[in-house]
């Protein structure tokens, strides 16, 4: 599992800029500058969509503003959803990515079996990456959502 000091694994990505289909990969994504990377489990289910993303849209202007270059929410989905949830929530300050095939999820060792709904998704968490190293890393007991909000992780800036 990733821990604090450790470098992102290179993968590949998927996101929708302007209509278009992007892969962009972790350096691009994180290298070179100070970025706050929050994961969900998955895109449109209740936790992340009435209390994580919409913490992280409300306070992306004071979050940015305490050094952060950019904020990434990142779920165990498809480009195409990930651009309709931001979407739907206003996210226009946040680079929504998908991780459709779990690679970088797994690669960090944050995935977890959801047979039951969904497969296999990303436990929840929030992390500040430095230049693709990880700066802090706060990942949620499963079940629960007291460290990986916005507002924690602003506080903690």
């Amino acid at each position: 599992m990733i821990q604090k000091g450790s470098t992102l694994p290179e993968a590949d990505f998927s996101q929708l800029k302007n209509g278009e289909m992007t892969n962009p990969k972790t350096n691009d994504l994180f290298g070179g500058k100070r970025v706050l990377l929050f994961a969900v489990p998955g895109a449109f289910t209740p936790t992340c969509s009435h209390a994580h993303l919409p913490g992280y849209v409300a306070l992306a202007d004071k979050i940015k503003a305490k050094g952060i270059d950019s904020i990434v929410c990142l779920a165990v989905n498809d480009a195409f959803v990930m651009d309709a949830w931001g979407k739907a929530h206003n996210a226009d300050a946040i680079e929504m990515i998908g991780d459709g095939s779990a690679e970088f999820t797994k690669a960090i060792g944050l995935d977890m079996d959801t047979s039951v709904f969904g497969g296999i998704r990303s436990l929840r968490y929030a992390m500040i990456v430095n230049d693709c190293r990880v700066e802090m890393l706060n990942i949620e007991d499963p079940g629960r959502f007291e460290v990986s909000d916005a507002e924690t992780m602003l506080k903690a800036l």
